[in-house]
């Protein structure tokens, strides 16, 4: 796993922290991972609005950006997730 530093001096919620570090536990070598919201919720034992909300804050944080997916049938997938 990287060195977590930059992530320790930013001023964000526990919540964020945790999400964060899960994602890139995740992440392949170019940052890149994507879990579904409600797995990231049951493996951190968070509510799923609780995870949408870290997500929002290492967005705005500049330390992830997200894309969304979609099957070949229109339907939703992931997100797509990159570290920043």
């Amino acid at each position: 796993m990287q060195n977590l530093n930059h992530l320790y001096k930013q001023d964000l919620p526990h919540r964020a922290v945790a999400v964060y570090i899960y994602l890139a536990d995740r992440a392949n070598k170019q940052g890149i991972c994507w879990p579904a919201i409600p797995t990231i919720a049951r493996d951190l034992k968070l509510s799923e609005s609780t995870t949408r909300r870290a997500i929002r804050d290492l967005k705005k944080a500049g330390l992830l950006q997200k894309e969304s997916r979609y099957r070949e049938n229109g339907g939703c997938s992931s997100n797509l997730y990159r570290l920043g």
